[in-house]
């Protein structure tokens, strides 16, 4: 069964709005989720921007500033309850893991 968008958020999802919790730009949303993960996870541009896109129209984030092409964002209350929610998932994912294996 496919997953339905946003009830569960993807790596780079998660990451992204991580960054966000600061406002930053596109290029520092990158920077960042690479320097986070250890290199683990890098987001391209085609992918970022999408997905910034999408994250403006469900309400998890808003625009703050632009500068020529050079937009900023930063996260709303929206989307750090999202984030917390998937926090929560993860979490509990590793818990039972931590359990089936003990």
């Amino acid at each position: 069964m496919a997953r339905a968008k946003f009830k569960t958020l993807t790596e780079q999802m998660f990451y992204i709005l991580i960054c966000l919790k600061q406002e930053c730009c596109g290029i520092d949303i990158m920077d960042m989720v690479t320097e986070l993960t250890q290199g683990r996870i890098s987001i391209g541009p085609g992918t970022l921007y999408a997905l910034l896109g999408d994250f403006v129209k469900q309400g998890f984030i808003v625009e703050t500033a632009v500068e020529g092409r050079k937009r900023s964002y930063v996260l709303t209350e929206s989307g750090r309850e999202v984030l917390k929610e998937e926090y929560e998932r993860l979490k509990a994912q590793v818990e039972d893991y931590e359990k089936a294996f003990k």
